[in-house]
Protein backbone atom coordinates (compact mmCIF):
# COMPACT_ATOMS: atom_id res chain seq x y z
CA UNK A 1 0.00 0.00 0.00
CA UNK A 2 2.82 2.38 0.91
CA UNK A 3 4.66 1.63 -2.35
CA UNK A 4 1.48 2.31 -4.29
CA UNK A 5 1.08 5.72 -2.64
CA UNK A 6 4.72 6.56 -3.37
CA UNK A 7 4.19 5.62 -7.01
CA UNK A 8 1.09 7.81 -7.19
CA UNK A 9 3.03 10.75 -5.73
CA UNK A 10 5.90 10.19 -8.18
CA UNK A 11 3.48 9.95 -11.10
CA UNK A 12 1.84 13.22 -10.02
CA UNK A 13 5.21 14.92 -9.75
CA UNK A 14 6.23 13.72 -13.24
CA UNK A 15 2.91 14.88 -14.66
CA UNK A 16 3.28 18.36 -13.15
CA UNK A 17 6.89 18.54 -14.32
CA UNK A 18 6.00 17.58 -17.89
CA UNK A 19 3.12 20.05 -17.88
CA UNK A 20 5.44 22.82 -16.66
CA UNK A 21 8.03 22.03 -19.34
CA UNK A 22 5.39 21.88 -22.07
CA UNK A 23 3.77 25.16 -21.05
CA UNK A 24 7.12 26.94 -20.69
CA UNK A 25 8.32 25.73 -24.12
CA UNK A 26 5.04 26.81 -25.72
CA UNK A 27 5.23 30.26 -24.12
CA UNK A 28 8.86 30.56 -25.22
CA UNK A 29 7.92 29.75 -28.83
CA UNK A 30 5.09 32.31 -28.80
CA UNK A 31 7.44 34.93 -27.33
CA UNK A 32 10.07 34.24 -29.99
CA UNK A 33 7.44 34.44 -32.74
CA UNK A 34 6.28 37.85 -31.48
CA UNK A 35 9.87 39.11 -31.28
CA UNK A 36 10.53 38.09 -34.89
CA UNK A 37 7.23 39.58 -36.07
CA UNK A 38 7.99 42.95 -34.48
CA UNK A 39 11.34 43.02 -36.29
CA UNK A 40 9.83 42.04 -39.63
CA UNK A 41 6.89 44.41 -39.95
CA UNK A 42 6.50 48.17 -39.71
CA UNK A 43 6.00 51.06 -42.09
CA UNK A 44 8.26 49.03 -44.36
CA UNK A 45 8.28 45.24 -44.02
CA UNK A 46 11.53 43.34 -44.54
CA UNK A 47 12.12 39.66 -45.32
CA UNK A 48 13.57 37.45 -42.62
CA UNK A 49 16.91 37.21 -44.45
CA UNK A 50 17.37 41.00 -44.34
CA UNK A 51 16.55 41.10 -40.62
CA UNK A 52 19.13 38.41 -39.88
CA UNK A 53 21.76 40.24 -41.96
CA UNK A 54 21.16 43.49 -40.06
CA UNK A 55 21.33 41.69 -36.71
CA UNK A 56 24.64 40.13 -37.79
CA UNK A 57 26.08 43.61 -38.34
CA UNK A 58 25.69 44.07 -42.09
CA UNK A 59 24.89 47.64 -43.16
CA UNK A 60 21.84 47.78 -45.45
CA UNK A 61 20.50 51.17 -46.48
CA UNK A 62 17.17 51.89 -44.80
CA UNK A 63 16.90 48.49 -43.14
CA UNK A 64 19.79 49.03 -40.72
CA UNK A 65 18.19 52.15 -39.31
CA UNK A 66 14.64 50.80 -39.20
CA UNK A 67 15.58 47.45 -37.65
CA UNK A 68 18.69 48.24 -35.62
CA UNK A 69 17.81 51.70 -34.34
CA UNK A 70 14.01 51.62 -34.03
CA UNK A 71 12.58 48.09 -33.95
CA UNK A 72 15.29 46.19 -32.07
CA UNK A 73 15.43 48.49 -28.98
CA UNK A 74 11.63 48.61 -28.96
CA UNK A 75 11.33 44.83 -29.09
CA UNK A 76 14.06 44.17 -26.51
CA UNK A 77 12.72 46.72 -24.04
CA UNK A 78 9.18 45.36 -24.40
CA UNK A 79 10.37 41.79 -23.95
CA UNK A 80 12.56 42.44 -20.92
CA UNK A 81 10.12 44.84 -19.25
CA UNK A 82 7.31 42.33 -19.75
CA UNK A 83 9.37 39.52 -18.21
CA UNK A 84 10.32 41.79 -15.30
CA UNK A 85 6.71 42.86 -14.69
CA UNK A 86 5.47 39.27 -14.94
CA UNK A 87 8.01 37.74 -12.56
CA UNK A 88 7.73 40.58 -10.03
CA UNK A 89 3.94 40.56 -10.03
CA UNK A 90 3.77 36.79 -9.60
CA UNK A 91 6.29 36.97 -6.73
CA UNK A 92 4.30 39.60 -4.84
CA UNK A 93 1.02 37.75 -5.35
CA UNK A 94 2.52 34.50 -4.09
CA UNK A 95 4.27 35.97 -1.04
CA UNK A 96 1.18 37.92 0.07
CA UNK A 97 -1.23 35.17 -1.05
CA UNK A 98 -3.52 37.66 -2.72
CA UNK A 99 -4.11 38.27 -6.45
CA UNK A 100 -4.49 42.00 -5.71
CA UNK A 101 -0.90 42.17 -4.42
CA UNK A 102 0.50 43.42 -7.70
CA UNK A 103 3.05 46.26 -7.80
CA UNK A 104 0.82 48.37 -10.03
CA UNK A 105 -2.09 47.92 -7.59
CA UNK A 106 -0.27 48.48 -4.28
CA UNK A 107 1.55 51.67 -5.22
CA UNK A 108 5.13 50.71 -6.11
CA UNK A 109 4.71 51.63 -9.77
CA UNK A 110 3.01 54.89 -8.71
CA UNK A 111 6.19 55.75 -6.79
CA UNK A 112 8.22 55.59 -9.97
CA UNK A 113 5.55 57.65 -11.75
CA UNK A 114 5.78 60.53 -9.28
CA UNK A 115 9.57 60.72 -9.53
CA UNK A 116 9.52 60.65 -13.33
CA UNK A 117 6.70 63.16 -13.72
CA UNK A 118 8.36 65.54 -11.22
CA UNK A 119 11.56 65.43 -13.29
CA UNK A 120 9.73 65.95 -16.58
CA UNK A 121 7.38 68.74 -15.49
CA UNK A 122 9.21 70.56 -12.69
CA UNK A 123 12.91 69.97 -13.31
CA UNK A 124 12.53 69.96 -17.11
CA UNK A 125 14.76 66.88 -17.34
CA UNK A 126 14.65 63.90 -19.69
CA UNK A 127 16.48 60.73 -20.60
CA UNK A 128 18.76 58.89 -18.17
CA UNK A 129 18.20 61.25 -15.25
CA UNK A 130 14.44 60.64 -15.35
CA UNK A 131 15.02 56.89 -15.35
CA UNK A 132 17.37 57.09 -12.37
CA UNK A 133 14.92 59.19 -10.35
CA UNK A 134 12.08 56.81 -11.28
CA UNK A 135 14.07 53.86 -9.94
CA UNK A 136 14.98 55.63 -6.68
CA UNK A 137 11.46 56.94 -6.04
CA UNK A 138 9.96 53.50 -6.71
CA UNK A 139 12.33 51.91 -4.20
CA UNK A 140 11.64 54.60 -1.58
CA UNK A 141 7.87 54.18 -1.90
CA UNK A 142 8.24 50.39 -1.60
CA UNK A 143 10.18 50.89 1.64
CA UNK A 144 7.57 53.37 2.91
CA UNK A 145 4.72 50.92 2.22
CA UNK A 146 6.56 48.14 4.02
CA UNK A 147 7.39 50.32 7.05
CA UNK A 148 3.82 51.58 7.41
CA UNK A 149 2.42 48.05 7.10
CA UNK A 150 4.76 46.92 9.90
CA UNK A 151 3.18 49.35 12.41
CA UNK A 152 1.35 47.17 14.91
CA UNK A 153 1.21 43.68 13.44
CA UNK A 154 2.23 42.91 9.84
CA UNK A 155 -0.12 41.16 7.45
CA UNK A 156 -0.40 40.83 3.69
CA UNK A 157 -3.87 42.36 3.69
CA UNK A 158 -2.62 45.35 5.66
CA UNK A 159 0.25 45.89 3.21
CA UNK A 160 -2.19 45.82 0.29
CA UNK A 161 -4.50 48.38 1.93
CA UNK A 162 -1.57 50.65 2.81
CA UNK A 163 -0.28 50.33 -0.75
CA UNK A 164 -3.66 51.19 -2.27
CA UNK A 165 -3.86 54.26 -0.01
CA UNK A 166 -0.32 55.36 -0.94
CA UNK A 167 -1.12 54.85 -4.62
CA UNK A 168 -4.23 57.05 -4.36
CA UNK A 169 -2.16 59.78 -2.71
CA UNK A 170 0.62 59.57 -5.31
CA UNK A 171 -1.89 59.61 -8.18
CA UNK A 172 -3.29 62.81 -6.67
CA UNK A 173 0.22 64.31 -6.66
CA UNK A 174 0.65 63.38 -10.33
CA UNK A 175 -2.72 64.97 -11.17
CA UNK A 176 -1.67 68.17 -9.36
CA UNK A 177 1.65 68.30 -11.25
CA UNK A 178 -0.16 67.84 -14.56
CA UNK A 179 -2.66 70.57 -13.64
CA UNK A 180 0.11 73.08 -12.87
CA UNK A 181 2.39 72.16 -15.77
CA UNK A 182 2.76 74.12 -18.97
CA UNK A 183 0.93 72.81 -22.01
CA UNK A 184 4.23 72.25 -23.79
CA UNK A 185 5.43 69.65 -21.24
CA UNK A 186 2.19 67.71 -20.72
CA UNK A 187 2.50 65.44 -23.82
CA UNK A 188 5.84 64.08 -22.58
CA UNK A 189 4.34 63.36 -19.17
CA UNK A 190 1.31 61.61 -20.63
CA UNK A 191 3.55 59.58 -22.93
CA UNK A 192 5.39 58.33 -19.83
CA UNK A 193 2.21 57.63 -17.86
CA UNK A 194 0.59 55.68 -20.69
CA UNK A 195 3.45 53.15 -20.79
CA UNK A 196 5.08 53.38 -24.19
CA UNK A 197 7.90 51.74 -26.11
CA UNK A 198 8.24 54.69 -28.48
CA UNK A 199 11.65 56.30 -28.73
CA UNK A 200 13.52 53.79 -26.54
CA UNK A 201 17.20 53.61 -27.44
CA UNK A 202 19.73 50.81 -27.14
CA UNK A 203 21.57 52.62 -24.34
CA UNK A 204 18.62 51.86 -22.04
CA UNK A 205 18.80 48.11 -22.66
CA UNK A 206 22.05 47.00 -20.86
CA UNK A 207 21.04 48.21 -17.38
CA UNK A 208 17.60 46.62 -17.68
CA UNK A 209 19.19 43.38 -18.91
CA UNK A 210 21.60 43.24 -15.95
CA UNK A 211 18.84 43.85 -13.38
CA UNK A 212 16.58 41.33 -15.11
CA UNK A 213 19.29 38.67 -15.03
CA UNK A 214 20.16 39.26 -11.37
CA UNK A 215 16.59 39.63 -10.11
CA UNK A 216 15.21 36.90 -12.35
CA UNK A 217 17.87 34.38 -11.32
CA UNK A 218 17.28 35.10 -7.62
CA UNK A 219 13.51 34.68 -7.99
CA UNK A 220 13.88 31.51 -10.07
CA UNK A 221 16.45 30.05 -7.65
CA UNK A 222 14.25 30.77 -4.63
CA UNK A 223 11.11 29.54 -6.39
CA UNK A 224 11.14 26.25 -4.48
CA UNK A 225 11.34 28.11 -1.17
CA UNK A 226 8.53 30.36 -2.35
CA UNK A 227 6.31 27.28 -2.77
CA UNK A 228 7.13 26.29 0.82
CA UNK A 229 6.38 29.80 2.11
CA UNK A 230 2.87 29.39 0.69
CA UNK A 231 2.30 26.71 3.36
CA UNK A 232 2.73 29.30 6.11
CA UNK A 233 5.71 30.71 7.99
CA UNK A 234 5.71 28.08 10.75
CA UNK A 235 5.62 25.23 8.23
CA UNK A 236 8.40 26.85 6.20
CA UNK A 237 10.62 27.26 9.26
CA UNK A 238 10.02 23.63 10.30
CA UNK A 239 11.10 22.54 6.81
CA UNK A 240 14.38 24.45 7.11
CA UNK A 241 13.53 27.59 5.12
CA UNK A 242 14.90 30.86 6.54
CA UNK A 243 11.61 32.65 5.99
CA UNK A 244 12.67 36.24 6.75
CA UNK A 245 15.79 36.20 4.58
CA UNK A 246 14.02 34.39 1.74
CA UNK A 247 11.10 36.80 1.79
CA UNK A 248 13.42 39.83 1.91
CA UNK A 249 15.47 38.63 -1.07
CA UNK A 250 12.36 37.89 -3.09
CA UNK A 251 10.72 41.24 -2.31
CA UNK A 252 13.91 43.21 -3.04
CA UNK A 253 14.40 41.38 -6.34
CA UNK A 254 10.79 42.00 -7.35
CA UNK A 255 10.95 45.69 -6.40
CA UNK A 256 14.16 46.23 -8.38
CA UNK A 257 12.64 44.49 -11.41
CA UNK A 258 9.53 46.68 -11.27
CA UNK A 259 11.44 49.91 -10.65
CA UNK A 260 13.96 49.42 -13.47
CA UNK A 261 11.37 48.17 -15.97
CA UNK A 262 9.11 51.14 -15.20
CA UNK A 263 12.05 53.53 -15.54
CA UNK A 264 12.57 52.35 -19.14
CA UNK A 265 9.03 51.86 -20.47
CA UNK A 266 6.82 53.74 -18.03
CA UNK A 267 4.02 52.03 -16.11
CA UNK A 268 2.60 49.45 -18.53
CA UNK A 269 -0.77 48.79 -16.93
CA UNK A 270 -1.86 45.42 -15.54
CA UNK A 271 0.97 43.27 -16.96
CA UNK A 272 2.27 42.44 -13.47
CA UNK A 273 -1.32 41.96 -12.32
CA UNK A 274 -2.38 39.53 -15.07
CA UNK A 275 0.75 37.44 -15.62
CA UNK A 276 0.75 35.48 -12.36
CA UNK A 277 -2.88 34.25 -12.43
CA UNK A 278 -2.60 33.27 -16.12
CA UNK A 279 0.62 31.36 -15.43
CA UNK A 280 -0.93 29.56 -12.47
CA UNK A 281 -3.90 28.49 -14.59
CA UNK A 282 -1.58 27.13 -17.28
CA UNK A 283 1.00 25.27 -15.16
CA UNK A 284 -1.38 24.25 -12.35
CA UNK A 285 -1.04 24.56 -8.59
CA UNK A 286 2.09 23.33 -6.87
CA UNK A 287 4.36 24.05 -9.84
CA UNK A 288 6.74 27.04 -10.00
CA UNK A 289 5.11 29.70 -12.13
CA UNK A 290 7.58 32.61 -11.91
CA UNK A 291 9.30 31.86 -15.25
CA UNK A 292 6.00 31.17 -17.08
CA UNK A 293 4.62 34.39 -15.57
CA UNK A 294 7.64 36.27 -16.93
CA UNK A 295 7.11 34.83 -20.41
CA UNK A 296 3.41 35.70 -20.26
CA UNK A 297 4.38 39.24 -19.27
CA UNK A 298 6.62 39.42 -22.33
CA UNK A 299 3.83 38.07 -24.53
CA UNK A 300 1.34 40.59 -23.14
CA UNK A 301 3.64 43.55 -23.77
CA UNK A 302 4.81 42.45 -27.22
CA UNK A 303 1.32 41.40 -28.29
CA UNK A 304 -0.18 44.65 -27.01
CA UNK A 305 2.51 46.62 -28.86
CA UNK A 306 1.71 44.73 -32.05
CA UNK A 307 -2.01 45.46 -31.64
CA UNK A 308 -1.41 49.09 -30.71
CA UNK A 309 0.77 49.67 -33.78
CA UNK A 310 -1.14 47.87 -36.51
CA UNK A 311 -4.70 46.92 -35.47
CA UNK A 312 -6.20 50.42 -35.60
CA UNK A 313 -6.02 53.50 -37.78
CA UNK A 314 -4.50 55.37 -34.83
CA UNK A 315 -1.42 54.02 -33.06
CA UNK A 316 -1.88 53.49 -29.33
CA UNK A 317 0.80 53.13 -26.63
CA UNK A 318 1.20 49.60 -25.33
CA UNK A 319 -0.08 50.60 -21.88
CA UNK A 320 -3.45 51.61 -23.33
CA UNK A 321 -3.96 48.14 -24.83
CA UNK A 322 -2.89 46.27 -21.67
CA UNK A 323 -5.14 48.57 -19.64
CA UNK A 324 -8.11 47.59 -21.79
CA UNK A 325 -7.24 43.91 -21.29
CA UNK A 326 -6.66 44.17 -17.53
CA UNK A 327 -9.55 46.37 -16.38
CA UNK A 328 -12.33 43.76 -16.87
CA UNK A 329 -10.29 41.13 -15.02
CA UNK A 330 -9.77 43.49 -12.08
CA UNK A 331 -13.50 44.16 -11.85
CA UNK A 332 -14.34 40.44 -12.06
CA UNK A 333 -11.74 39.64 -9.41
CA UNK A 334 -13.08 42.30 -7.03
CA UNK A 335 -16.65 41.04 -7.46
CA UNK A 336 -15.57 37.43 -6.89
CA UNK A 337 -13.53 38.32 -3.79
CA UNK A 338 -16.42 40.37 -2.38
CA UNK A 339 -18.81 37.43 -2.81
CA UNK A 340 -16.45 35.00 -1.10
CA UNK A 341 -15.49 37.41 1.68
CA UNK A 342 -11.88 37.63 0.43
Amino acid sequence: MTDNKINIVKAGYRSRRLRWIGVTLFLGIVTLALCITLLLIGNTSYPFKIVVSVLMGEQIQGASFAIGTIRLPRMLSGLMAGIAFGMAGSTFQTILRNPLASPDIIGITAGSNVGAIFCILVLQMSGTFVSMVAVVSGLLVAILIYVLSKVGSFSGGKLILVGIGIQAMLNAVVSYLLLKASQHDIPSAYRWLSGSLNGIQMKSIPSLFVILMIGGIIIAFLGRHLRILELGEQSAISLGVRADITRLLLVLSAVFLIAFATSVTGPIAFVAFLSGPIAMKLVGTGAPHELPAGLIGGILVLGADLIGQFAFNTRFPVGVITGILGSPYLLILLIRMNRTGG
